[in-house]
């Protein structure tokens, strides 16, 4: 499915800040769909050759229905042409640069819908105004029509206002560094505001919103940036809620912001009225974000508490690598000392894991990085009798603690059994090279050697040696994978694992 960007790039001459305007527009228009319980369809004119149509066409290139409202169309719309007199509201619109509202209501199937049509126009960066550059229409499904409410009065006075400043070119604002949503949304709670900054009208979510930071009393002919002044626990980020609601008085639009009063807190958003270039007052959009914000500070303590668990835990495999160290000095038999050895090497590998997991914000590593220390301490267990060079070929990525802890045990091993065993006085350039291919759901591990090979009577099911259990027995275990070792064709051998990524 094409996105809009796409459509407006295909169809129309428009240039880039013309599109980003309109994307702009189809990303904050929800806000007037929900206050005017109606769809709305972004058209844009389009040449298409097809005398059927009858004169000017249009090509729907966005739609958003109401949360509010039923819709007035069960099918997309999105890459529909039409033209003719299906299409005179818009032709109007555009051609007249006005608001169309005339019109008698049309069917689609058995839903009465009313045609409206707003000019879309630009204010570009040097301060001028566009020409019509598109047309949204705004339909509403009339089948559940009725006497409107107070808050239908007031959503869709607000509606007409925020349409017009579509016409104007001033809707919608530049949206600021890191909002990357249109919320609060108007469902969640609309408070509207008059030039002096006094309350005419609060939707009962929006009051119910005010009350759990403690204003009990009814919010209409209250002064909004007054009162957030006042309610907030920090004078400090009151009288910034404060200067934002007059900043939009103002006709500017500033960003959201967050308000906390003795443990609750309420999302606000400041929307200038401004239609036909006067300030007129502002919508304020609320929400109560108090569970979500708990929740938050939940996870961040989850999180905090988990990154210092694998701090400890990294510490105590050190302290025990340590003193294992320690132990195999004092030790006289050259094969107790070596199975010591082994053992510093092993503890310190999962040690490598849990220091990454302590710096790391989930429960996954950057796996690349862990290989790369492995490598660069098994070859130095070569020593300098027969130099080994470790290299690293392809990407292993973001693998799970659970994947990565077993992972590094078994490389380990392979890498050691690799330079300790590949390799006799006479090789020369000894080179030891680890491979990982990722798939969309399996890790292959290819670790190469161009050493003497294997034995010909090797078979690592029938050995008793502890590195080739510990392979064995975490790759089928822990990893659910399978591990095959075989002498390459160019001299050398490998051990090829693969290892499902899946959910376990």
């Amino acid at each position: 499915m094409s996105t809009l960007r796409d459509l407006l790039e295909e169809h129309t001459g428009l240039g880039p800040s013309d599109i980003d305007h309109l994307t702009r527009l189809a990303g904050d228009w929800q806000l007037i769909s929900d206050l005017s319980f109606a769809d709305l369809l972004l058209w844009v004119p389009v040449e298409t050759g097809d005398v059927s149509l009858g004169g000017p066409a249009f090509l729907c290139v966005a739609q958003v229905r109401p949360t509010t409202a039923p819709t007035a169309y069960q099918d997309d719309q999105v890459g529909r042409v039409v033209g003719g007199a299906e299409v005179a509201h818009l032709t109007i619109a555009r051609q007249q640069g006005r608001i169309w509202r005339e019109g008698d209501p049309v069917w689609y199937g058995d839903t009465p819908a009313r045609h409206e049509a707003v000019p879309v126009r630009h204010r570009r960066p040097d301060g001028e105004t566009s020409d019509v550059i598109a047309v949204v229409g705004r339909d509403t499904n009339l089948s559940t029509a009725r006497t409107p409410s107070q808050l239908e009065l007031n959503y869709l006075t607000s509606a007409d206002d925020l349409a017009q400043m579509v016409a104007d070119g001033t809707f919608p604002p530049q949206r600021h560094v890191g909002e990357t949503t249109s919320a609060p949304r108007v469902g969640d709670g609309l408070v509207r505001l008059d030039g002096s900054g006094k309350v005419t009208y609060a939707s009962p979510n929006a009051q119910s919103a005010f009350r759990r930071l403690g204003h009990a009393s009814h919010l209409v002919g209250e002064d909004m940036a007054a009162l957030l002044g006042r309610l907030a626990d920090d004078p400090l980020e009151g009288s910034d809620a404060s200067t934002r609601i007059l900043a939009s008085l103002r006709g500017d639009a500033p960003a959201r912001k967050e308000i906390e009063v003795r443990g609750a807190t309420m999302l606000t958003r400041a929307l200038p009225l401004i239609p036909a270039g006067v300030p007129i007052g502002a919508l304020v959009l609320v929400r109560d974000i108090t569970e979500v914000r708990r929740r938050d500070r939940a996870l961040i303590t989850k999180d905090a508490t988990i990154r210092e668990i694998h701090h400890r835990v990294k510490n105590n495999l050190q302290t025990v690598a340590a003193l294992l160290r320690l132990q195999a000095r004092r030790v006289n038999a050259p094969e107790a000392k070596a199975a010591l050895e082994e053992s510093v090497r092993r503890v310190a590998s999962i040690a490598l894991v849990h220091e990454t997991l302590a710096m790391s914000a989930d429960e996954a590593v950057e796996f690349d990085g862990i290989v790369d220390r492995v490598a660069t301490a098994a070859a130095e267990v070569a020593g300098g009798e027969v130099p080994v060079r470790m290299r690293r070929e392809g990407t292993f990525g973001i693998l799970p603690a659970e994947i990565a802890t077993p992972l590094v045990m078994v490389l380990n091993e392979l890498l050691i059994n690799a330079v300790e065993h590949a390799f006799n006085e006479q090789s020369v350039d000894a080179e030891v090279v680890v491979s990982a291919h990722r798939f969309r759901k399996q890790l292959q591990v290819t670790v190469a050697d161009n050493g003497i090979g294997l034995p010909a009577d090797f078979s690592p099911t029938a050995t008793k040696r502890l590195g080739l259990q510990i392979i064995r027995t975490l790759t089928t275990g822990e990893l659910r994978g399978t591990i095959e070792m075989r002498n390459r064709a160019e001299g050398g051998a490998e051990a090829i694992l693969e290892v499902p990524l899946s959910k376990r």
